[in-house]
């Protein structure tokens, strides 16, 4: 069934666990991610950077929003990281019931001022809104933008943040990178300040960047209030590491002999982070 993100995360929100965000860059994907969070009894939310938007296309929109719409577990299409009012409008006007302002670069007052611009268009169609406030890292050129220095993100001004800004969600910048962390990278997420941010913000808090961070710290984000965490690069390079083995084989050339196996590699990454995420079994409540 097809919901707004709002409404996914108050039950995450309530019964403390993340839905995953599976960022979808194609049909074939679309079709597995919805497949193994049916098997698993999951919500999801189908995430669709504005890359990967221009690469699908806004008329692949309305077979997503059918599907969703068909689906036996919750289901919300988001719009990721949305960089201007005008990306976020074409997203509302296409179908996503979620949308992502991200305004993380510009000054505090300004990021407040694009953020309930967009909530006032978006909260007219029922679509649901996610803000950013602090900077998520980027530690790899093929994935999707990120700042040179991470800038975490404050208790205070994210309360504040939250009551001006009308936001239904808000990503936090604990210690994330976008992207997959180079070789030797240990990467740190402050849970300390995790617990300092959600004793000041009531809503939802979201989790950009997680791949490749150990599972006991995701794991920790999750029990500390994160209740979306978003998914690209550990899909995708589960995804087309099996097309390059698959396509080893020259005689390969139909989609339904070369994609399933890729689909299925994929899918056991999404499982592993559905049960990370403690969100297999979730589907029932709502």
């Amino acid at each position: 069934m097809l919901m707004t993100m709002k409404d996914l995360l108050q039950v995450a929100n309530t019964h403390n666990f993340a839905v995953p965000a599976f960022n979808i860059s194609s049909y074939a994907m679309l079709n597995g991610i919805m497949a193994v969070s049916s098997e698993q009894r999951a919500p999801v939310i189908i995430a669709i950077h504005p890359d990967e938007l221009r690469h699908i296309g806004t008329d692949m929109l309305e077979s997503i929003v059918a599907k969703a719409y068909k689906a036996d577990i919750p289901v919300a299409i988001h719009l990721d990281h949305g960089a201007s009012f005008e990306q976020v409008a074409v997203a509302v006007q296409s179908g996503f019931t979620s949308v992502m302002i991200d305004g993380s670069s510009l000054p505090f007052e300004q990021n407040i001022a694009l953020c309930q611009k967009v909530v006032a268009l978006a909260h007219a169609a029922n679509v649901s809104v996610e803000g950013e406030l602090g900077t998520i890292g980027s530690t790899d050129p093929q994935a999707e933008a990120g700042a040179d220095q991470i800038i975490y993100t404050d208790p205070d001004d994210a309360a504040r943040f939250v009551a001006e800004s009308g936001v239904d969600c808000l990503a936090i910048a604990i210690g994330t990178s976008h992207g997959l962390y180079p070789a030797g990278m240990t990467p740190k997420l402050r849970l300390d300040l995790l617990g300092q941010i959600k004793a000041k913000v009531s809503i939802p808090l979201v989790l950009h960047g997680g791949s490749n961070n150990p599972d006991e710290e995701i794991a920790g984000a999750v029990a500390g209030g994160v209740n979306k965490i978003n998914i690209s690069s550990d899909i995708k390079a589960a995804y087309y590491r099996a097309m390059r083995e698959v396509l080893k084989d020259n005689g390969l050339r139909e989609p339904n002999m070369i994609e399933p196996p890729c689909i299925e590699k994929m899918n056991e990454v999404a499982r592993q982070k559905i049960a990370l995420f403690q969100a297999n079994g979730k589907a029932g409540l709502y």
